[in-house]
């Protein structure tokens, strides 16, 4: 079963450009350590402060092997680092989704 994880990010709407460049850092990372990036998006019109990444992985197995490689990763420790002290990002939800699919 294939999973999708939704990372819904609140973030200071006056450093938006710092969030741009740690999304931007994810599009190489995310994928060298085994997840299906779908993309990062940010807040475009509308509420400002709310941003997006959607990942999806073969199984909640796989996303925890996948979080396993990420916390390992040195471009990935230093990009949680840099949201760390940046401080442009006040709170993350995960929500994990599974696709709807077509009835046999």
């Amino acid at each position: 079963m294939t999973v999708t994880v939704s990372i819904r990010y609140w973030i200071d709407p006056y450093r938006r450009d710092a969030f741009e460049a740690y999304a931007r850092n994810w599009l190489d990372i995310i994928p060298a350590c085994g997840g299906d990036l779908v993309g990062y998006f940010l807040p475009h019109e509308g509420v400002n402060n709310i941003a997006w990444g959607l990942i999806s992985f073969d199984s909640l197995a796989a996303y925890e092997a996948y979080r396993a490689r990420l916390r390992a990763d040195p471009a990935g420790a230093a990009n949680f680092r840099m949201a760390e002290e940046g401080r442009f990002i006040h709170a993350e939800e995960r929500t994990f989704l599974k696709p709807v699919r077509r009835q046999p």
